[in-house]
């Protein structure tokens, strides 16, 4: 059956832990000559210039970015890392969202205990104050894993840091490390959307070998690591053809 849509599909981005909206400044070079719609990049909540919540869980992210976005028209997701955790939450249609396809891109599928208590650790420490801009953001970008593919004077790396006055501190709220692991096998078994996982071949935190035993026909982004939208924004074109293929049904 071929799905009939009222309006063209609304890509939206979603970047990941520690990062920030301006991370799809790159690829949104490209969409005008590549996707249909038109794109949302927002950023996260606890991100950016986003508000933090109380409390971190991928439902409570994802209610928090459905209000944002319109419930009238199809919705192609495009998420990285925590932001594909989320795309695929979304894709769940418990928001109110109507997902059509929804992509993860380098979500860590596997967690140890140690890493979860690492991660729990982090979201219950006070935040970090820097003397210098330059501390800060070398801290966001490292914490951003964005070391050596964002620039320092970027407004990626502007809107990672906030403060002034000796008082430099990241953007990213430290309670978000605390939304913990996400349980993939649910969220694909959840989802009422064509879903396409995807990593950089040479991703650290998804290797590819992870994603088999999620799905067959995974994607595989030869050369790239872990933030592959930013290393080579046109890398994402050939799963942007595909979510647009797997929206229109």
């Amino acid at each position: 059956m071929t799905r009939v849509r009222s309006a063209p599909p609304l890509l939206l981005l979603l970047h990941g832990l520690g990062g920030n909206r301006h991370v799809w400044q790159g690829l949104g070079e490209l969409l005008p000559q590549r996707w249909p719609g038109d794109w949302l990049a927002p950023d996260l909540p606890g991100h950016g210039a986003a508000a933090p919540l109380p409390r971190y869980s991928f439902g409570a992210m994802a209610a928090a970015l459905a209000e944002r976005l319109p419930r009238d028209r199809p919705v192609a997701v495009l998420g990285h890392s925590l932001g594909g955790a989320l795309a695929l939450t979304l894709a769940s249609g418990w928001f109110g969202v109507r997902v059509m396809a929804a992509c993860g891109l380098g979500i860590k599928v596997r967690w140890s205990a140690a890493e979860l208590a690492k991660a729990g650790e982090l979201a219950a420490a006070p935040a970090r104050s820097f003397g210098t801009r330059e501390e800060a953001v070398r801290r966001w970008l490292r914490v951003s894993g964005l070391t050596d593919l964002v620039a320092a004077g970027s407004p990626a790396a502007r809107a990672g840091v906030t403060g002034g006055d000796g008082a430099w501190r990241l953007a990213l709220d430290q309670g978000a490390f605390g939304v913990g692991a996400p349980d993939m096998p649910g969220l694909l078994g959840a989802a009422r959307a064509d879903v396409v996982l995807a990593a950089g071949e040479h991703d650290p935190m998804c290797p590819v070998e992870h994603l088999w035993d999620l799905r067959a026909d995974h994607v595989v982004l030869p050369g790239l690591g872990h933030n592959a939208h930013v290393e080579d924004p046109a890398a994402l074109l050939p799963v942007l053809d595909r979510l647009v293929s797997e929206e229109r049904g």
